[in-house]
């Protein structure tokens, strides 16, 4: 390995020099993948103080804590927000002002009371939604989608402020812990729940309403990539459905299209491929799809010799396990 060290190095080297686009040398940092994570841990603990923390949290020592977590926030999330923001500046300024790092994140944190309001009126429509449901503090703790819409109301925030890089990071955390897949710039109501949650898929212009209840394996998504002249992608065009109020989509369903709207009140049924709007209060299904129950064809019955001999198989197998 040593002697051929050299020669395996000059052999990336020259790649890195010819294959480019996917380099970042000679230039500030992006924001690291490892600070958002953690960034993203200690904004769960601000969002739900005492639920995501080893040590209990005493009230009298409530104060001194949050201003703690918020001191040591503010240190890195501020330079994670520089690196991001470097590219926007860079060809005029030469680098990212402090004092926008600094602002960007004051303006982030004086949203947090009101991403909480929200996230109750979350917590409370699972707690409405799923019978499974023993108390709130079952479903802060074990909750995938909790975490999920969590993270992606705060990172809608920074997506608003036109903030690089740093939202689409802090969603795609959540993604690989969960399962849910939230652009951060999806605008989403009030008593928002998701049950179980594996595989939902919400793209980055969806609209979705208050008391909007999903089911695993939902995608709202688009149908289709308007280009320009040139066949490049458009960006930033309504790609993706608009949901009204009190809609349930259940498992596997799939709806798509910038101009799809699913009006208030409807129900879709599992395993739904839609691509056109729906009016209020609709059922949506497929109905040549039967469920069919019919008696199994009965085998004809042993003997008793026979029964006698299973009873003495099963009573020694019953030992042998």
């Amino acid at each position: 390995m040593d002697k051929s060290l050299p020669r395996l190095t000059e052999r990336l080297l020259g790649s890195y020099r010819h294959i480019g686009g996917i380099n970042n040398i000679e230039v500030t940092n992006v924001p690291s993948k490892r600070a958002i994570g953690a960034i993203c841990e200690d904004l769960l603990q601000i969002l739900f103080p005492g639920f995501h923390d080893e040590d209990p949290v005493l009230s009298s020592e409530l104060a001194d804590i949050t201003q703690g977590r918020i001191a040591s926030l503010g240190s890195r999330l501020e330079i994670e927000i520089r690196k991001a923001l470097h590219s926007r500046f860079a060809s005029t300024t030469g680098g990212c002002p402090h004092e926008l790092a600094h602002e960007i994140f004051t303006a982030f944190l004086e949203q947090v009371p009101a991403v909480r309001e929200v996230l109750r009126t979350d917590v409370e429509a699972a707690y409405e939604g799923d019978p499974a449901a023993g108390s709130f503090e079952e479903i802060i703790v074990s909750y995938p989608f909790l975490e999920a819409i969590a993270v992606q109301r705060l990172a809608h925030v920074l997506y608003r402020r036109r903030l690089p890089l740093i939202p689409r990071m802090m969603t795609e955390w959540a993604h690989g812990r969960t399962g849910i897949d939230i652009h951060p710039g999806a605008q989403i109501g009030t008593h928002f729940f998701i049950d179980h949650g594996t595989g939902v898929v919400i793209g980055e212009t969806c609209v979705i309403g208050d008391w909007v209840k999903l089911y695993h394996g939902v995608t709202l998504g688009a149908k289709s990539f308007q280009k320009d002249d040139s066949g490049k992608i458009v960006k930033g065009t309504q790609r993706h459905p608009r949901v009204g109020d009190r809609v349930t989509i259940y498992p596997n369903s799939t709806v798509l299209g910038g101009d799809t709207f699913i009006g208030s009140g409807t129900t879709i049924g599992g395993n739904v491929f839609l691509m056109q709007s729906v009016p209020e209060d609709s059922l949506v299904y497929y109905e040549e799809t039967q469920l069919k129950i019919v008696p199994k064809r009965r085998a004809p019955a042993p003997s008793s010799s026979a029964v006698a001999a299973a009873e003495d198989d099963d009573y020694v197998h019953s030992y042998e396990i």
